[in-house]
């Protein structure tokens, strides 16, 4: 197993940067997920790890050895893309030993180990079957049991489950999971799926324009992100702007204030930035006691948004939007049209920088 560590690593093709002055560092064992939107420099960082192409400049080390010029074949990475890239003609068995054959294992072991690589993918009984005698979750299993048969270093996962439905995309996330912690190989995994990233990681790096723009654990950049771009990228978010106006903020109507419990004050005049989660806000009474001491606002509800077990309420704060989130079970004795008061903590005012 191998930590790895990305230091100013910079890409172009042409005159577009993919890659521009990139650092981030994996830890030995964790599940680490890259996650942005299309062209931000997610899989071109994860090819510059694999060995898949190398960096204009900057330093690549597994365990503290640089191998940012090594060929891939010496790194002893495991890669599983989203095309699976199975051989049809091949059996699961042979498709798991390809990589041990080519290594020159011997036969007895190449048995054994491919055995116990279909055993943790649950695919035992399916050695003999060929690619297109699977379902797309089983020839995901075996990707990813030729991957980790060659007990890689680093496992690099390439939105692994992107061509999967939804209900066996949530089974796969599971397994993968589990299997990660049984194996323990570190893990980088590219999506653009911002649940998914939450739900498996350790760690989230969040990338545009081929800069890591934020870093950390899920729920630590969920609910306390740095940046305008990592709040509205990951997650639903409401973005209220203004100004700072003595140690509060001053919306832009001029009437509305917020406050925030854990921010430093700018100076008056300061433009100011802030987050509030949907799922933060309650429905409050223009004279509810429990309101005190929270911010409140005032808008009309124009529509709901039923999704099973959550409602999103929209309501219209003058030129603004603000979404709210609230389980489906909670009765709501208001309609579209009416007026609301909409109250949070100020410890869930988050304030951002731009």
């Amino acid at each position: 197993m191998a930590s790895v560590e990305v230091s100013n690593l910079s890409r172009s093709f042409g005159i577009y940067k993919a890659l521009d002055d990139v650092s981030i560092r994996f830890e030995d064992g964790g599940f680490y997920a890259l996650l942005g939107p299309s062209g931000s420099g997610k899989t071109t960082l994860l090819r510059m790890i694999g060995g898949f192409d190398y960096p204009d400049q900057g330093r690549i080390a597994m365990n503290g050895e640089s191998v940012e010029r090594v060929p891939l074949e010496k790194r002893n990475i495991g890669m599983v893309f989203q095309s699976y890239a199975l051989f049809p003609n091949m059996t699961v068995f042979d498709n798991v030993a390809f990589g041990l054959e080519i290594r020159g294992v011997s036969r007895p072991d190449i048995k054994k180990r491919v055995g116990e690589a279909l055993e943790l993918v649950q695919l035992s009984a399916l050695g003999h079957r060929k690619p297109n005698q699977l379902s797309g979750g089983q020839r995901q299993r075996v990707a990813l049991a030729r991957a980790i048969v060659i007990k890689p270093r680093v496992l690099l996962l390439d939105e692994p489950l992107g061509a999967l439905d939804k209900s066996l995309r949530l089974d796969m996330q599971v397994e993968l999971k589990r299997i990660q912690r049984e194996i323990g190989v570190t893990t980088i995994f590219v999506t653009h799926d911002q649940e998914e990233a939450l739900t498996m990681s350790d760690r989230i790096g969040i990338l545009s324009g081929g800069r890591v723009i934020e870093e950390g654990a899920p729920a630590d950049i969920y609910h306390r992100p740095n940046t305008l771009f990592a709040a509205t990228f990951l997650g639903e978010a409401n973005i209220f702007e203004g100004r700072w106006s003595d140690g509060a903020i001053e919306l832009r109507d001029g009437v509305r204030i917020l406050t925030a419990s854990n921010a430093k004050p700018e100076p008056n005049g300061a433009p100011a930035h802030c987050l509030v989660r949907p799922e933060r806000i309650t429905i409050a009474s223009l004279k509810d006691p429990m309101a005190d001491g929270m911010n409140r606002v005032t808008g009309r509800l124009t529509r709901r948004l039923f999704s099973g077990h959550w409602t999103t309420l929209f309501v219209q704060l003058g030129d603004q939007e603000v979404r709210v989130g609230l389980p489906s079970s909670a009765t709501m004795e208001i309609g579209e049209g009416d007026e609301v008061v909409l109250a949070w903590s100020p410890d869930h005012t988050i304030i951002l920088a731009t």
